[in-house]
This record gives structure tokens, sequence and C-alpha cells, in this order.
């Protein structure tokens, strides 16, 4: 004879319930962060959208510290956050530099496959991770997405310098670089679990919003 458990009767919570837990509103955050980056990125305003990508990372990184550090949570309150977090991960590091790539490119044709390859890594890379997870214990295998941002951050710095025509070149060839990268079978350790690269991040997220906030005014 078949029996069931109390749980397999029991009706599932409902989806604005883990709105609630704190971790996903975290990534909820950082969803905010990214829609404020692809909005800047289509008017141009690339200073303002740097912003917007690497508090995007913050809110990111934060979220898993979180929930590593709270008591109580379920086992769907686990699975609902990581879901949640590999489908906010495919707008704030994929979408968000192909929208990049393209506005930067005025939008010409010639941006389009750049685009379409960042936005195809992302989504095998992605993939990837949520079928076989971490390498051991600690390593991706590809350079995880979240770097794509903190680098590409990092790049930008450059742009007035370079001048458009020729930024936008390096541009180009760094986006198609990071897709290579996410798709290789590099090992690369993960930086978010560890509390000290979190404070460094922290800085750099100060500091990247200092600088671009500068230039905003």
């Amino acid at each position: 004879m078949t029996t069931h458990t109390e749980d397999q009767y029991a009706s599932p919570p409902t989806i604005l319930s883990y709105v609630r837990d704190i971790p996903n509103l975290c990534s909820l955050t950082g969803l905010g962060c990214t829609v404020s980056a692809i909005y800047f990125c289509v008017l141009g305003n690339y200073s303002a959208a740097m912003i917007g990508m690497i508090w995007a990372v913050a809110f990111d990184w934060a979220d898993g510290l979180i929930a590593r550090r709270m008591k109580g949570r379920t086992g769907n309150d686990r699975s609902f956050g990581a879901q949640l977090d590999v489908s906010i991960d495919i707008v704030s590091y994929g979408v968000t530099p192909a929208v990049l790539l393209l506005s930067y490119g005025k939008f010409e044709a010639a941006f389009l496959p750049g685009a379409f390859i960042l936005l195809a890594a992302a989504a095998l890379r992605l993939s990837y991770f949520s079928t076989f997870g971490l390498s051991g214990s600690s390593e991706y295998t590809g350079l995880a997405l979240d770097n794509n941002s903190i680098l590409l951050v990092f790049l930008f710095a450059f742009e007035s310098t370079l001048g458009t025509e020729i930024f936008s070149v390096v541009l180009y060839v760094s986006c198609l670089g990071l897709a290579a990268l996410n798709v290789s079978q590099i090992k690369t350790p993960k930086l978010s679990g560890n509390p000290i690269n979190v404070r460094i991040l922290a800085l750099y997220t100060l500091g990247v919003t200092a600088l671009y906030g500068w230039q905003l005014l």
C-alpha cells in the first residue's frame, strides 16, 4: 500500500510569499538595479548604467551571503532562491551586457552578432551550472558571469580616454573575449562565497559609484 506524508497533501505557498524571504528581496533589489542599468544603456547614459550594473553584482553577492547565514530556511526556500538567482542572472549578466554593446554601437547591425554571442554564452553558462554545479567544492567551470559586469564597469573607466570609435572596437572584442571565457573549460574560484571578497567588492562598488557619480555631476 502506498503511503503519503502530510506534506504531499499540503498546498504550496503563494508565489508572493517568497518576497518576504530576505535573500529573495535582496535578489529583486539587484534586479531593480539591472533594470535601471538597461534603461540608462538605452538612453546612452553609460555612467549611470555602470552604477546600476555594479550594484546589481553587489546585491547578487549579498543575497547568497545572507542566505547562508539565515537559519530556519526550508529546502523549498533554498530551491526557490536558487531558481530566482538564475532567472535574474540571465537578465543581469546576459541581457544587460548585450544591450550595452548594442547601445554603444548605436544599434547598428554589425553589433547584433556580438550581442547574440554574449546572451547565448550566458544562457549556456547558466544552464551548465544548473546541471552540474560547482567543479569540486569551490570552483566554477568557465568564467562566472558576474565577472563580466565587474570587468566591463572597470573597462568603461577608459572610455573617454580612448574615444568613441576606438572604444567601440575595444568593447566589442572584450565582450567576445568574456563570452569565450564564460563557456570555456577553465576553472575559476567562487569569489562570492568568501567574506573577504565580499568586502573587496563593497569597496569596489563604492569606488565605482563615486567615480561615475562624479561624471554625472
